[in-house]
C-alpha cells in the first residue's frame, strides 16, 4: 500500500543535484584542467623572459623577446578560447601587431612589438596562473569527494574569480585599443585611396589632355612648315584653326580634372555654392539646402569630403536612378560637433553598401575621418543617404 510520500513530487532530482548544471560541470572541468595548463603557461612565460633577458646584450636578444612575446599572444589567444568554451567569457581580440612594413621599418615594429602591453599581460596572467590553478584544481579535486554538496557554490566563486582573471588580464585595453586598430585600418583606407586618386589623375591626365596637347603639338608643327614653305597657306589656316579647337578641348578637360581635385569655387565660396554647381549637372532637378553658420566653415579636409561625398551620391542619381527619379534633394547642416549630409531621391531604390559599390569605397572615405554612411533604400521607394563628419573649424 502506498504512503502520503509517494507522489509525482518524488521524480524530481533532490535539491542539490539540481544545481549541477551544464553551466557547473563546464566550471568544473575548467578548474580541474588549471593546473596542467597553468604549469605549461607559467614554464614558458619563466623561461621565455629569462632567456631572453640573458640574451639581450647580444644581437639576438631583442629579436628573440619580440617572438616570445609573439608566442605569448598566442597563448592568450588559446587562454580566451578555453575560457569562452568553459566559461562563457566574451572577450574581444586584440589588436593585432601590425606587420615591419606597416610599421614602417623592422625596428619600429621590434620596438612596438617589446612594448605590448597586450604580450606583457599575458606573461603576468601565465605567472599567477600558476599558484591560482594549483589551488583551484586541489578545491575543486577535494570537493568531488569531500565538499559535494557545496561543491557547485565552491566551484561558482572559484570559476567568477577566473572570469576576472580573463577579462582584466586578456582582453583588450577597452576602447584605447579598438581605437587603435580602427585607425590602423582607416589609415590603409586613407593611403589606398589616395592612390588610387592619383592613379586616376594620372591616367585622365595620359589618355586626356596629354594626347590633345600631342596632336596640338603635331597639327601645328605641320602647319609650320607650310607656312614656311609657302605651299599651302589655305591648309596651313584650317590646321592652326583646328589647332585653336583642340585647346579648346584640352582645357576644358583640364577644367574638369582641376574640379575633380578640389574646385575653385568650393574654395572661394564654399559649401552651397560648390553644391549647387555640383546639382546643376544632375540628370533631375536637385534642391539645395545649405545651412551652415555664415562666419563659420569646417576645415578643408571636412568641406572637401562632404563636396566629394554629395558629388559622389548625385553622379548615383544620375547613373541608377534613372527615369524613375523625378526630383532629388541635397540638405547640409550642423548638429552640435558633427556636420550632417542627406542626398535624397524618389528614384528606384535598391541600393547597397555590402554589394561593393560606390557606397561602399564613400563609407570606407567617410569612417577615415571618423565619419558614419547610413543608407536607407528600400527597393521602388527611392534612396536616402546620410552621412555624418565630425565638425573641425578652421584653424
Amino acid at each position: 500500500m502506498t504512503t502520503s510520500h509517494d507522489t509525482p513530487d518524488n521524480d524530481r532530482p533532490p535539491p542539490v543535484r539540481a544545481v549541477f548544471s551544464a553551466v557547473t560541470w563546464k566550471e568544473i572541468a575548467h578548474l580541474a584542467s588549471s593546473m596542467p595548463v597553468a604549469i605549461v603557461g607559467f614554464v614558458y612565460a619563466v623561461v621565455m623572459v629569462t632567456v631572453t633577458g640573458v640574451l639581450s646584450v647580444t644581437a639576438m636578444g631583442l629579436p628573440l623577446l619580440a617572438g616570445g612575446l609573439y608566442l605569448s599572444r598566442q597563448l592568450g589567444r588559446l587562454d580566451r578560447a578555453r575560457a569562452r568554451a568553459l566559461l562563457g567569457v566574451r572577450v574581444d581580440e586584440p589588436t593585432p601587431i601590425p606587420g615591419p612594413k606597416r610599421s614602417g621599418g623592422f625596428f619600429p615594429w621590434l620596438w612596438t612589438s617589446i612594448k605590448d602591453p597586450v604580450a606583457w599581460r599575458t606573461v603576468l596572467y601565465q605567472v599567477i596562473r600558476l599558484p591560482w590553478g594549483f589551488f583551484t584544481f586541489t578545491v575543486t579535486l577535494a570537493g568531488l569527494f569531500v565538499l559535494w554538496p557545496v561543491l557547485p557554490y565552491v566551484v561558482r566563486w572559484l570559476a567568477n574569480a577566473d572570469r576576472a582573471m580573463v577579462r582584466g588580464l586578456l582582453s583588450p585595453s577597452d576602447d584605447l585599443e579598438r581605437r587603435i586598430a580602427e585607425l590602423e585600418s582607416d589609415r590603409g583606407v586613407v593611403v589606398d585611396t589616395a592612390a588610387a586618386d592619383l592613379r586616376r589623375i594620372e591616367r585622365d591626365l595620359h589618355d586626356g589632355a596629354q594626347a590633345r596637347l600631342v596632336a596640338l603639338a603635331m597639327g601645328l608643327g605641320l602647319a609650320k612648315e607650310k607656312l614656311l614653305e609657302d605651299q599651302d597657306p589655305e591648309g596651313a589656316a584650317a590646321m592652326v584653326d583646328e589647332a585653336h579647337g583642340e585647346v579648346k578641348l584640352a582645357l576644358q578637360e583640364l577644367r574638369d580634372l582641376a574640379r575633380g581635385i578640389h574646385p575653385a569655387v568650393l574654395t572661394d565660396r564654399g559649401l552651397d555654392a560648390a553644391l549647387s554647381s555640383v546639382a546643376s549637372r544632375c540628370v533631375v532637378p536637385v534642391k539645395v539646402s545649405v545651412d551652415l553658420p555664415a562666419d563659420q566653415r569646417p576645415a578643408e579636409a571636412i568641406e572637401g569630403i562632404a563636396y566629394f561625398v554629395v558629388s559622389e551620391l548625385l553622379q548615383n542619381v544620375s547613373k541608377h536612378a534613372g527615369s524613375a527619379a523625378r526630383g532629388a534633394g541635397v540638405e547640409v547642416w550642423r548638429a552640435g560637433a558633427r556636420l550632417l549630409i542627406r542626398v535624397s531621391d524618389d528614384g528606384r531604390g535598391g541600393a547597397d553598401v555590402s554589394r561593393g559599390s560606390g557606397l561602399a569605397g564613400l563609407a570606407e572615405r567617410l569612417g577615415a575621418v571618423d565619419g558614419v554612411l547610413v543608407v536607407d533604400s528600400p527597393a521602388g521607394e527611392g534612396t536616402v543617404v546620410t552621412a555624418e563628419l565630425p565638425w573641425r573649424g578652421r584653424g
